[in-house]
C-alpha cells in the first residue's frame, strides 16, 4: 500500500482549511471549514484523482491512503 502525503493549511482570511500535494496527487486542491469535512472530501477525491492522472504518475496508484500534515498559523496577538 502507498501512503499519499497531503497538506492541509488553514487560512485564515476565507476561514476554511486547504488541502493540496505537491508531488502524490496531481491537481489535489480541496477545501472545507472544518477538518472533518475535509477529511471526508479527501476520501472521495484522492481516489478520484489518482485515477483520472494515473499518467502524470510515477508509480500506478495504489490502494489509497494519505497522511494529512495540518498546519495552522499560530500567531499571538500582543497589546
Amino acid at each position: 500500500m502507498r501512503v499519499y502525503d497531503v497538506v492541509a493549511e488553514w487560512d485564515d482570511e476565507a476561514r476554511v482549511w486547504v488541502a493540496t500535494s505537491d508531488d502524490d496527487i496531481p491537481g489535489l486542491v480541496a477545501e472545507a471549514e472544518t477538518q472533518e469535512h475535509l477529511v471526508d472530501r479527501l476520501r472521495k477525491l484522492v481516489p478520484e484523482l489518482l485515477e483520472l492522472n494515473a499518467h502524470l504518475l510515477v508509480r500506478p496508484a495504489e490502494l489509497h491512503e494519505f497522511n494529512i500534515h495540518w498546519k495552522q498559523d499560530q500567531r499571538a496577538m500582543y497589546g
